[in-house]
């Protein structure tokens, strides 16, 4: 069965086909850059384009940078403050015609990894975080998700851990992967303080990268990486939706 997958970031808006069975992208990606004022009137527009796209007809998943309650869009990360208080889900089944499910996006890259990745059969304490512009996080007790953690806003040395520690900081700082680990660590000591995890997966786009810096993590949990990658909130989109029209 195919739901059709979209992963709403503040950069780009990219979605496709997803076989919520396999996890498999049934045709290519398609990406279309998030618009510069990303109000929801603009941004719907880029979800029906995708949607036109793919000549797609059945329900969708979405992610979306921010807490989602009920389909209402609760904050604002990385896309226009107009989009607080807005019913995401109401919005775009009414521009596209299609059935939506509006997720928080470092639950839906943790679905993924639930159901077809790193985290599979696990039945502990897994955490999922995503490093790129911010920390995204997604926690899990026994398979079921706890939805919306904003881990990344913890507060360390005065600021939020996402403003010291994300891929965004290492870029911007120039830092070395020794000095950025350092700083993740010091979140992940954090984390474990608080809840003890069995696992940690450590995704996002430098989650590719993990061959140069993920030994220099420390943990009591074991660390492993993601192994969606940059398909993981296409399909944890697509499986969520699934789960939720019962599909």
């Amino acid at each position: 069965m195919e739901i059709l997958g979209i992963d709403i970031g503040g950069s780009g808006i990219k979605g496709a086909p997803v076989n919520i069975e396999t996890a498999e992208l049934t045709t290519d990606r398609h990406r279309i850059p998030t618009p510069e004022i990303s109000t929801p009137d603009a941004v719907s527009e880029v979800i029906l384009e995708l949607i036109q796209h793919f000549a797609w007809q059945g329900p969708i998943g979405c992610t979306f940078p921010a807490v989602i309650k009920q389909g209402v869009v609760k904050t604002a990360a990385n896309i226009d403050n107009s989009w607080i208080g807005v019913n995401g889900e109401e919005l775009i089944h009414a521009k596209t015609g299609c059935k939506t499910l509006l997720l928080n996006d470092a639950d839906a890259a943790g679905i993924a990894e639930m159901e077809f990745g790193a985290g599979k059969g696990n039945s502990g304490v897994v955490i999922i975080h995503t490093f790129g512009t911010g920390i995204g996080s997604a926690i899990f007790v026994n398979g079921q998700l706890v939805p919306n953690t904003e881990f990344g806003r913890l507060e360390i040395r005065c600021k939020e851990a996402e403003q010291r520690a994300s891929a965004r900081n290492r870029t911007e700082e120039d830092l070395k992967w020794k000095a950025w680990t350092w700083r993740v660590n010091e979140f992940l000591e954090r984390m474990e303080t608080l809840f003890w995890p069995d696992l940690l997966i450590i995704g996002g786009g430098v989650s590719r990268k993990h061959n140069k810096f993920l030994h220099l993590l420390k943990a009591r949990a074991e660390i492993v990486p993601a192994q969606m990658l940059n398909q993981a909130g296409i399909i944890g989109a697509a499986i969520a939706a699934g789960k939720r029209f019962d599909i």
